[in-house]
């Protein structure tokens, strides 16, 4: 097969119209619901872990350099 160069593609303008637009903007926001829960829900163990582990070594007296 002969090597050809790729083709790229500027897109310069979307011809959409307005209600269409609005409608999947909102339908973008729906969909982006169960996403934030989830990086909420990992964001919280996380903040545990970590904050655990830093409460637990400040409130004994332990510190990383003695």
């Amino acid at each position: 097969m002969d090597y050809k160069e790729p083709n790229f593609v500027v897109v310069t303008d979307i011809k959409m119209p307005f209600l269409s637009m609005v409608i999947f903007m909102v339908k973008w926001v729906i969909a982006s619901i169960p996403a934030f829960f989830i990086l909420s829900i990992i964001g919280a163990l996380l903040m545990m872990l970590f904050g655990g582990m830093t409460g637990t070594m400040h409130s004994s007296g332990q510190f990383w350099i003695h």
